[in-house]
């Protein structure tokens, strides 16, 4: 590992919610109990066939065999790792788990979730509490002006809502 991806990782926040965690849990289980066993027959049954080096199915077998193991170890350690909390059920200030309502310079409306960087999906509105939004909105409340820094240039924002649920706009 180089030592920036040691100094990444070691910022990366170890919150997820109960559904991110469910999700992690059942990809870990159906590469270790479904994919993997088969991936192990058809390596089993490349092999059987004779001279390997010019099997592509044996060679292919074993290189998806080095990635599910790969997966699955990197699943194992986060899953060990991480620690699944819940939104405030009424949060006054912008913490893990909760939707944010923004207004921007331009009078453009977003909403975000602030989630664990495990569990993100941008075109749902879930953002890493570790980005440059969701470190801005952290710790703010209703109404407070944030600065959020991105390489386009700064963005000046109000914070307009805050909720355990999604906002309809």
């Amino acid at each position: 590992m180089r030592k920036n991806d040691h100094e990444r990782q070691e910022k990366k926040t170890n919150l997820i919610s109960v559904e991110g965690r469910s999700c992690l849990q059942k990809e870990y289980d159906f590469l270790w109990e479904d994919e993997r066993p088969r991936i192990v027959r058809e390596v089993s049954d490349a092999a059987a066939e004779g001279d390997r080096s010019e099997n592509a199915s044996y060679i292919y077998g074993r290189k998806r065999l080095r990635e599910i193991d790969s997966r699955l170890k990197f699943l194992g350690g986060r899953l060990k790792a991480l620690k699944v909390a819940l939104p405030p059920a009424k949060p006054l200030s912008v913490s893990f788990g909760c939707w944010v309502t923004f207004e921007d310079e331009e009078g453009e409306e977003r909403c975000y979730q602030l989630v664990g960087p495990d569990e993100i999906d941008v075109s749902s509105g879930r953002i890493s509490i570790d980005s440059p939004v969701g470190t801005a909105l952290l710790g703010k409340k209703v109404d407070d002006e944030v600065i959020i820094r991105r390489p386009a240039g700064n963005l000046s924002a109000t914070i307009i809502g805050i909720s355990a649920s999604r906002m309809d706009n």
